[in-house]
């Protein structure tokens, strides 16, 4: 495989390891494996906070959790920018909650690659507030 499927292919499958219901538990090992261990987390909230990788893990445990009954969220498009080692990766995520609510966000990705192998070094996103605001070349 060649490194823009290696990328896509770790974005695209990012939020598999993510999901919830009643009868499942997110697996967070698989959640981590994608990013370096000191990644840095940057959500949609405001002002800005970096988070380490185990306090988003915390947080989603305690209130999203807390809060929804089932959560999935699956890449939908992406663009990459790649030189050598590195990548900068564009890509917009489809969220479904509780079963019937569906929103979508657009995320930043900073991808390494080190020992033949791409990790995510840091992860940003934000909400988009209609489907109708998300770039085309994402759709």
């Amino acid at each position: 495989m060649d490194d823009d499927a290696q990328i896509r292919a770790l974005i695209g499958a990012h939020f598999e390891a993510m999901r919830w219901d009643k009868d499942s538990a997110p697996d967070w090992d698989r959640f981590r494996a994608d990013f370096l261990p000191d990644a840095q987390l940057f959500g949609a909230a405001r002002p800005v906070a970096a988070k380490s990788l185990d306090a988003f893990i915390d947080r989603m445990e305690t209130v999203a959790r807390a809060n929804l009954q089932s959560f999935q969220e699956q890449t939908r498009g992406m663009q990459i920018l790649r030189f050598g080692d590195v990548a900068v990766v564009l890509a917009m995520s489809e969220l479904l909650e509780n079963g019937t609510e569906t929103s979508h966000d657009v995320s930043g990705y900073l991808l390494v690659k080190s020992d033949g192998r791409w990790s995510i070094a840091a992860h940003a996103w934000t909400p988009a507030p209609d489907a109708n605001a998300i770039p085309e070349a994402l759709k």
